[in-house]
């Protein structure tokens, strides 16, 4: 075969390879899109469970109890979470000196290395709030299927807003709505 047929078809077939590589990444995008355009679940009626994770670090840190709380779950290899992380730690920046809590809670698997992983990943995205490490007790406790996962919890320890997926500007809105709400209270 000439070289010249060879060299078309190098082409033709890296043409091919990016063709997938756009059309995979978009679908991607499209999925992370839709899932954050999805009606909040409901909200759990019981109060939330005490719970005490393993804190990044060591030690042990509990659930605030009697204080304005987001919960977030989300694990290093989550596209969604890493999207909404710095826009986590701008709202924890603002809204720490008004009393909130923030319970980061890692859902990463155990491993040997887990604790450098998500070291790694905080320093690498300038990350600076606590994070648990959960080992499925919150997860499970608090019913989580999907990631990320937020909820608010109020000074009574009840669920008032809750959100699966990414932190879109609309989803951010309403978080700083219910906490403006919950604070004013």
């Amino acid at each position: 075969m000439p070289a010249e047929q060879l060299e078309v078809r190098e082409r033709h077939s890296e043409l091919w390879i990016w063709a997938l590589v756009a059309v995979a990444t978009a679908s991607v995008v499209g999925l992370a899109v839709m899932q954050g355009r999805r009606p909040s679940p409901a909200l759990p009626t019981k109060p939330v469970p005490k719970i005490a994770l393993p804190l990044l670090g060591g030690g042990q840190a509990q659930l605030p109890e009697g204080k304005v709380t987001v919960v977030d779950f989300w694990a290093t290899w989550c596209a969604p979470c890493r999207y909404s992380m710095p826009k986590v730690q701008q709202l924890w920046r603002e809204y720490q000196p008004r009393g909130v809590e923030l319970y980061s809670v890692d859902t990463d698997d155990a491993a040997p290395d887990r604790d450098q992983q998500v070291r790694e990943f905080l320093s690498r995205n300038g990350l600076t709030f606590p994070v648990v490490l959960d080992d499925g007790t919150a997860s499970g406790a608090f019913g989580v299927a999907s990631l990320p996962t937020m909820l608010l919890v109020d000074q009574s320890g009840t669920v008032v807003w809750k959100h699966v997926g990414s932190l879109s500007p609309p989803r951010e809105r309403d978080l700083r709505a219910a906490l403006d709400r919950v604070l004013q209270r």
